[in-house]
């Protein structure tokens, strides 16, 4: 009895010993393990892209609708939130604040934010639209020319796109800034005070310009063209997140190119998803998508000297407190 007991315990013991030493392989598997898991686990995570747009920006606009950018976006780890902002100067505070990572505007709001210290960097653009925006004024308006709008009040969003086509069209025309009664509106508002006439006229961009010449039967007195402006459409990033994540913005690029190449062969498919979304018929975001190009483009010393040279004239009508420097806010500038 006493022998068999005495080999109970030697089996119990050597149990043991056979689970202590499984335990501690255990242990050295998971700790050599464990910090690649974490790595793995923290790249699957990696971040949010936070994208400011307009409603107007209907490429965007069709991006979120579709979920493509996520699922681009999705083997490097990054998810998307998507901020709506009324206009262009709007989004690049949120920019400068830090509320966006990437955001998409005209020409101008570059400007004014790089003026007051804003921290961005251009990171690419669309190429030239100069029909996407225009002067508008009412079908029965006595005004004929940008001539005749001396003395009288231009509805605008200051510092957006349009604000340069005004002061470059008065200038051709042989008229200054001085010489019209600006009116600072927002789109909606601008819109408002055109159709119930307490503005002269209203210098707008798509697809609000496409929307008041379908509904409101608006007249265009002048667009951009031809060589009076480009409205070149540019896309922004907060400097920060453009050097630490270059491949985020490389896959937002290249999702917007196939996006925007499908756009524009199938216009009337994408006026058909994007209309609902932007809360405007159909036929009216057709003509809107026809009168821009969506295939962004590194930035370039041609589209810098562009840029620079709105700069400078803001500059000189005093509209921008001193002068900058366009290629400071550039990344990198590739020929």
């Amino acid at each position: 009895m006493s022998t068999s007991i005495h080999s109970a315990h030697q089996a119990s013991a050597s149990a043991r010993r056979l689970a202590t030493a499984v335990l501690l392989l255990l242990a050295l598997i998971l700790t050599t393990l464990l910090p690649g898991a974490a790595f793995a686990q923290a790249k699957k995570q990696g971040g949010e892209l936070r994208i400011g747009y307009q409603k107007s920006a209907s490429l965007f606009v069709l991006q979120k609708a579709q979920g493509t950018l996520e699922k681009k976006l999705a083997p490097l780890g990054f998810g998307v939130k998507w901020i709506e902002f009324p206009a262009g100067p709007q989004l690049l505070e949120g920019l400068n604040v830090g509320a966006v990572d990437v955001g998409y505007v005209g020409e101008a709001p570059p400007i004014f934010a790089q003026a007051a210290g804003a921290r961005f960097v251009y990171v690419g653009h669309d190429p030239a639209a100069p029909r996407a925006e225009a002067i508008l004024v009412t079908k029965d308006s006595p005004i004929r020319t940008v001539a005749d709008l001396k003395g009288k009040k231009v509805a605008l969003n200051k510092g957006s796109n349009v604000h340069y086509l005004l002061v470059r069209q008065l200038e051709k025309n042989g008229l200054a800034f001085s010489d019209i009664q600006p009116i600072y509106l927002a789109p909606a508002d601008g819109r408002a005070a055109f159709e119930s006439r307490n503005v002269d006229a209203w210098v707008i961009w798509d697809p609000f310009q496409a929307a008041a010449e379908k509904a409101a039967g608006a007249r265009v007195l002048a667009d951009g063209a031809p060589d009076v402006v480009n409205n070149y459409q540019f896309y922004l990033a907060e400097r920060g997140f453009a050097g630490k994540h270059p491949q985020v913005i490389d896959a937002l690029f290249e999702d917007s190119v196939t996006q925007g190449i499908w756009l524009k062969k199938n216009l009337r498919e994408a006026a058909e998803l994007i209309a609902p979304l932007q809360g405007l018929p159909v036929d009216v975001v057709e003509t809107a998508l026809r009168r821009y190009e969506f295939n962004v483009k590194p930035i370039t010393p041609d589209v810098i000297a562009a840029q620079q040279k709105i700069a400078d004239t803001f500059h000189q009508l005093k509209l921008i407190p001193k002068p900058i420097k366009v290629s400071d806010a550039v990344l990198t500038a590739r020929p």
